[in-house]
């Protein structure tokens, strides 16, 4: 079991479980205030519904896009793309503070699909979407990164930490998904951030799922 450790991590968020069949603590319809693209806000709102649950949920996706707004965020990573529910949320974010994001995914059919749900938001211009192995493809990568966002196979976050750790600008922030319901499968990386003073950690919990944000440290 995870130490106890952990706990002075963890601050409350914006409201408990969100779901689309509308049992929540807050009114859904709160997570897409404010989002006004007629294209891409029937994408948030109901894609979800066609995937089975593979998709983040959607106050993740808006703790997300808020982060990169609220922070000014202009340059991104996101490892694991799917059907790119949550790169839609973030797109979104990065289009508004005039950013562009990566997003790697290494299963092909599931690329392709991103791929099109990119150009049908129009966002395609924003998602630089790339169908590889994010292990052999990040250290092309020239530059740093004020955002990442890690949603892979949990037994490789730490992997993911040790490649991106110096490549985050001062301010900037690694986010990762799942570290809630599958936070067993991820005590490494976990015990990683703690012990990391370079990086603040938080866990938000407004999501079953839950999101840990390890903001960099100014210099």
């Amino acid at each position: 079991m995870m130490k106890k450790t952990y706990s002075y991590i963890i601050i409350s968020s914006i409201c408990l479980i969100i779901s689309f069949s509308g049992k929540s603590n807050c009114q859904s319809s709160q997570l897409f205030q404010g989002i006004t693209n007629k294209k891409v806000l029937p994408m948030l709102k109901y894609l979800p519904r066609n995937y089975g649950g593979m998709n983040v949920p959607a106050a993740d996706g808006r703790l997300l896009y808020d982060t990169i707004i609220d922070k000014g965020y202009k340059r991104g990573l996101e490892i694991g793309t799917p059907n790119g529910y949550s790169s839609l949320w973030l797109g979104l974010a990065f289009k508004k503070t005039e950013g562009t994001l990566i997003t790697l995914e290494i299963e092909s059919k599931r690329a392709k699909e991103a791929q099109a749900n990119f150009k049908k938001a129009g966002l395609d211009q924003v998602i630089d979407s790339r169908i590889c192995d994010a292990f052999k493809e990040i250290p092309k990568i020239k530059g740093d990164f004020d955002f990442v966002f890690i949603d892979a196979w949990k037994i490789d976050y730490l992997e993911f930490f040790k490649l991106l750790r110096d490549r985050i600008k001062p301010g900037g922030v690694i986010t990762a998904h799942n570290v809630n319901n599958a936070r067993y499968e991820m005590a490494d990386y976990l015990e990683a951030l703690q012990s990391d003073s370079t990086f603040t950690t938080f866990i938000d919990r407004s999501s079953y799922a839950g999101v840990s944000l390890s903001f960099k440290k100014e210099e």
